[in-house]
């Protein structure tokens, strides 16, 4: 992606007024790692910051996450598969890092990114060693002379979202953040950019010029043993390619002839991979590294009908029935369509012909010049990220639209999932609590759960003898009860469907 760039953070204040914060309990992964930016200090005993004080957060009992980025949704969920939805927020003000909401778009978790340049890039749900994790990129994106390079790293975090392992590129180079698969024999393909001198003068550049190679790596995730190794530059010429040099101050830059931005495994174990900039996904043999064929672009091994033409692509796959998809961006660097779409092609390998199956739109026709996602989900259905326009859409097999969403208009999510996780996070419940008229209203949360049915309030003079119970359902992230009068201290459990115990929070003082 030319894609995630980094937009000037704001401080955003809360504005004064509203009922006084009187208590904020929370703790473990998520909370320790939800933190701002640092300008709000932490008061030692509740919990609460300075900011937060001076008027209500959005979530009491979280108010670290007061700038989280709404997610409206503009398409109830009608006749879904059922599960999340995996977004990364990467721009914009409020809060970046891997987020996870409902079909009503609350959140479910959210991990801030550690650092104020960093960023993290496609969040999903994978198998490893069997078994679901959560994976994302983390890292920076810019890189040395180009944009939409990334320098990082890849995270694998298990259902109680505690790190499992962090998977790095082999040699000098670092990670980008473009795709990042787990494979059945628990290795990892991902792309890393390679920065390498070149003649570039047979196009008008500079002798001592600078490539960007796209490099695919498989590493042993356990060991980070280097397992397989390609170079576009050694199958895939500069003539293919629709990108045009640097020119004018940036003439000194890599030229991206390239810009690989997934890699995955066709059913039958070989390498399938897209090129934004050649407009042609390729299939690999994973053996000799050769190359079986190219679809799309100048060398089109494929005679493709005109329906299913496209450019500037992203997330070349294989689906369940044997038809491959892609995301058509149609438009980059130049405009060759209106709009973006999920496009579906049956190929005939034998015959080399691709022709036209279903295509996925926006129902505003959106055009992404950048990013996007497009992938089958278990019903026959659809889900699409629409890149560097922050929405999101599930689609039924006939294109119909049953969810859509976004998030806000000066964010973006370089792609977005819907899937299926079970969380189990190993800290405490967060409890905030304020005074209004009287009353102590309870605000409960847990980030990460995704068992919470309900939520129970007990409340009494000592933090061991608390005899008044309140309960109510979930009403999202955040759910608030209303204690009648002013208790001296409160706890909250967490219930699931059935009222089983599933975790609780400290016992806090009523601080009126």
């Amino acid at each position: 992606m030319t894609e995630t760039s980094r937009v000037s953070r704001r401080n955003l204040l809360l504005g004064v007024g509203g009922a006084a914060l009187v208590g904020v309990a929370g703790g473990g992964l998520g909370y320790a790692l939800g933190h701002d930016d640092g300008s709000d200090k932490t008061d030692k005993t509740t919990g609460a910051t300075e900011a937060a004080q001076a008027g209500p957060p959005k979530y009491r009992s979280r108010p670290d996450l007061r700038t989280l980025p709404d997610v409206t949704i503009t398409t109830a969920a009608n006749g879904t598969v059922g599960g999340f939805i995996c977004l990364s927020p990467a721009s914009g003000t409020g809060l970046w890092g891997p987020l996870m909401v409902d079909e009503k778009g609350s959140p479910i978790w959210f991990r801030k990114v550690p650092e104020p340049a960093t960023v993290a890039i496609d969040l999903k749900v994978q198998r490893y060693r069997n078994q679901p994790v959560l994976t994302w990129w983390e890292g920076t994106i810019g890189g040395t002379g180009g944009q939409g390079v990334g320098q990082g790293e890849f995270v694998i975090a298990d259902q109680s979202y505690r790190e499992i392992t962090r998977v790095r590129a082999a040699g000098s180079e670092q990670a980008d953040q473009h795709d990042f698969v787990i494979t059945p024999r628990n290795s990892a393909l991902f792309w890393v950019y390679d920065p390498v001198p070149y003649d570039l003068t047979a196009l008008g550049g500079p002798k001592d010029g600078v490539l960007h190679d796209g490099v695919i790596q498989e590493i042993d995730v356990t060991t980070g043993k280097l397992l397989f190794q390609w170079k576009a530059s050694d199958h895939v010429g500069l003539d293919e390619s629709y990108a045009p040099l640097p020119q004018g101050d940036s003439a000194h830059l890599p030229y991206d002839y390239f810009h690989a931005n997934s890699v995955g495994l066709a059913a039958d174990g070989n390498v399938i991979i897209s090129s934004r900039h050649t407009w042609t996904t390729y299939k690999i043999n994973k053996t000799s590294g050769e190359v079986m064929w190219r679809l799309g672009g100048k060398k089109s091994d494929f005679t493709i009908d005109e329906k299913s033409k496209f450019a500037w692509q992203h997330d070349f796959r294989q689906r369940r029935d044997g038809t491959y998809s892609v995301f058509d961006n149609g438009a980059g660097v130049t405009k060759i369509r209106d709009y973006s779409r999920g496009l579906v092609m049956k190929l005939d390998e034998a015959a080399r012909t691709a022709t036209f199956v279903a295509e996925y739109l926006h129902p505003d026709k959106l055009s992404a010049p950048t990013q996007g996602s497009f992938r089958e989900l278990a019903d026959g259905g659809s889900f699409i990220g629409w890149g560097q326009m922050p929405y999101f859409t599930e689609h039924n097999a006939d294109g119909t639209v049953r969810l859509a969403g976004n998030l806000p208009l000066d964010n973006q999510s370089y792609r977005a999932y819907k899937v299926d996780w079970a969380g189990n996070p190993l800290d405490q419940p967060a409890l905030g609590l304020h005074v209004e008229n009287g009353n102590v209203i309870v605000s409960a949360s847990w980030n990460g759960t995704t068992k919470v049915g309900k939520w129970r309030a007990r409340s009494g003079a000592q933090p061991g003898a608390l005899t008044d119970a309140l309960e109510g359902d979930r009403t999202g992230f955040e759910t608030r009860l209303t204690i009648q009068g002013t208790p001296e201290y409160v706890v909250v459990e967490a219930l699931d469907a059935r009222g089983n115990l599933l975790g609780a929070s400290s016992a806090i003082p009523v601080r009126v």
